[in-house]
């Protein structure tokens, strides 16, 4: 299962209000979402939004805190992780988003921004494998993605699965980390089809 809260892209694009209420819960099916021991699954999760979105989620609800043009939600999703939303001027442009820091690492806000910073400052436009995934994975509606249950060997429940198409076999699910390439590309819409992989420095 997803549990490494190292910082990830998990969309390619801005995302507008519906995408953004949408990937606030890309595990909405996970059996123990809720549960602390989960927090690793959202935490270190980002993505970018457009300006409509970053004001309408600054005046819901009064911030737990706001740190210049950083402010975090007073909900948490599970544990001590939370939305924290980012304004952050790159290339003369102020861009915006959404990511789920852990809050109990004190590191987490400061980190996650120099996340961001790396990876959208890169000359070359690229997608890594696992940001491929990721998208796929964002992208696809919830009757047609879910989680291993106990039908599958026991190693791999939990693991995030996807429905695809086989031709005259009709549907299957297959786990989202054991994709081929075919498969990913399948996936993903044409214009990010043949972005190269390796993110350059």
């Amino acid at each position: 299962m997803t549990s490494i809260s190292l910082p990830r892209k998990v969309f390619q694009g801005v995302a507008k209000r519906a995408d953004m209420f949408r990937m606030f819960d890309r595990h909405a099916k996970h059996p123990d979402r809720f549960k602390s021991a989960q927090s690793a699954t959202y935490a270190g999760e980002w993505f970018e939004i457009d300006e409509i979105s970053y004001g309408y989620m600054f005046d819901i609800l009064p911030p737990l805190w706001m740190r210049g043009p950083i402010f975090a939600m007073r909900e948490f999703m599970t544990g001590s992780v939370t939305s924290v939303f980012y304004a952050i001027r790159i290339d003369d442009a102020v861009r915006y988003f959404h990511t789920y820091c852990d809050l109990s690492d004190p590191n987490a806000v400061e980190a996650m921004r120099s996340s961001i910073l790396d990876r959208e400052t890169r000359p070359v436009r690229a997608m890594s494998r696992e940001e491929r995934l990721e998208h796929i994975w964002s992208t696809t509606a919830d009757d047609y993605r879910g989680y291993a249950g106990p039908r599958w060997p026991k190693p791999v429940q939990g693991h995030r699965t996807v429905m695809l198409y086989g031709g005259k076999e009709g549907t299957f699910l297959k786990l989202l980390d054991t994709l081929s390439d075919d498969e990913i590309a399948a996936k993903l819409p044409v214009h990010l089809r043949h972005l190269p992989t390796v993110l350059a420095a």
